[in-house]
Order: C-alpha cells, then sequence, then structure tokens
C-alpha cells in the first residue's frame, strides 16, 4: 500500500524534508507515523524501511528510502521542484547537496524541536558558528542571485533546496540565532509556507507520551 513513513513531527527533521516533497508534488499518499524513541532504537521502522531511517516513501510500486531520493522521485512528478534554469538548477542541487551531506555540529549542537522557540544555547562553539555562517551566507548569495521574482531561495517557487533548508529554519527559530536581515527575511517565508504551518499544527498534536526528555531537557 502506498505510504509515506515518518517518524514524530516535533523532532524529526528529515521526516519534514521528506513530507514536504512528497506534499509540494501533490502525490496521494497518506502518511504513517512512528514515535521516535532515539538512538536508533526504534525497532518498528527497522521492519518497515530498507536503511532503517524515516522518511520512507512507497508510491505506485516505487520505495525511496532518502530524503533527497524522495525530493528527487517527486520532481518527476513535479518539475517546479527544480529550477527551469540549467545554471540555477545546478546551484539548487549543489546547496540541497551540501545540506544534506554536512554541517553536522550544527545538526548535533541544535537538534530539532519543534516545542522551543527562541531558546539559545547556553554555549556555541566555532564550528556550530562556522555553520550557522555559512549557511546565511548561501542563503544571502542564492536569494540576491536568483531570488528576485519571490521569497524562496530560487524565487517564487518552494523547490527542493528550500525543501532541505526547512529544518534549519526550524532549529534557528528554536534556539534564537542571529541572521542577517537577508537571512532573516527567508527564514520568516519559509516558516510562513501554508505546509510548515500545517506540520506545525500536526506537531502540536502529538500526544505528550511521544516527548523524549534528552531534547525537551536542552537548555
Amino acid at each position: 500500500m502506498d505510504c509515506l513513513v515518518i517518524g514524530t513531527r516535533r523532532y524529526s527533521s528529515w521526516s519534514l524534508r521528506g513530507w514536504l516533497a512528497v506534499r509540494c508534488a501533490g502525490l496521494n499518499v497518506p502518511d504513517e507515523v512512528i514515535a521516535l524513541r532515539g538512538g536508533g532504537q526504534t525497532s518498528e521502522i527497522h521492519e518497515i524501511s530498507p536503511n532503517g531511517m524515516v522518511p520512507y516513501l512507497v508510491h505506485q510500486g516505487a520505495r525511496i528510502w532518502e530524503s533527497l531520493a524522495i525530493c528527487e522521485y517527486c520532481a518527476e512528478v513535479a518539475p517546479v521542484l527544480w529550477p527551469a534554469d540549467r545554471v540555477a538548477r545546478a546551484v539548487a542541487r549543489s546547496v540541497a547537496s551540501e545540506m544534506h551531506a554536512g554541517f553536522r555540529a550544527l545538526r548535533i549542537a541544535m537538534p530539532m524541536n519543534l516545542g522551543r522557540t527562541n531558546r539559545p544555547l547556553l554555549e556555541t562553539g566555532d564550528d556550530v558558528l562556522a555553520d550557522i555562517a555559512r549557511i546565511d551566507r548561501i542563503w544571502c548569495e542564492t536569494r540576491e542571485r536568483f531570488g528576485a521574482t519571490g521569497p524562496y531561495l530560487f524565487g517564487a517557487d518552494f523547490c527542493a533546496a528550500d525543501i532541505m533548508f526547512a529544518p534549519v529554519v526550524s532549529r534557528f527559530t528554536s534556539y534564537g540565532v542571529t541572521l542577517s536581515a537577508v537571512g532573516e527575511a527567508y527564514r520568516l517565508a519559509v516558516l510562513d509556507h501554508p505546509l510548515m504551518r500545517e506540520w506545525a499544527h500536526l506537531a502540536a498534536l502529538e500526544p505528550v507520551s511521544w516527548q523524549l526528555e534528552r531534547y525537551e531537557s536542552l537548555a
């Protein structure tokens, strides 16, 4: 049966990416949400997903288990998920891949938690600050080159590159990260996207029993 398997919306950054791609492409698949226990201990996911992680998409015979691969698959259905211009598309794929593979320090220091807002970390190392600066620079440079027609990285269309950075927007909101004027405007635009608001609403409806102390107790 077709479905999109995702983890706890409050915490699962990768699930958010897959869900946004599927929804932007208009795929008619239901969500199957599994409460995460953290540390790779969610055995239910290992029983379903080939790599034991979420998101995992099953659609019309296709099985896709990586967020960026899900974006690429969805773009075959909805080509607007990548910019039409060849040069812009090359940049979009580059920054999406950089986000997919990098920024480890930021990921560790700032776990996604939609339940916290503007609560800065007590300590932020140089490696985390470097990650923040690089992301802000990507946003500013991309917006300057390609964003004249709208509020997103490549203009009016919310594309796969925006999808890959969407959880970082959430993290920056949670931890009160100070950005450049361009970066801040972009953060607010992404937060205000209807699908981002829908995800946040659904996350707020999740049972309190799904919350994990390791994330809720962070300063």
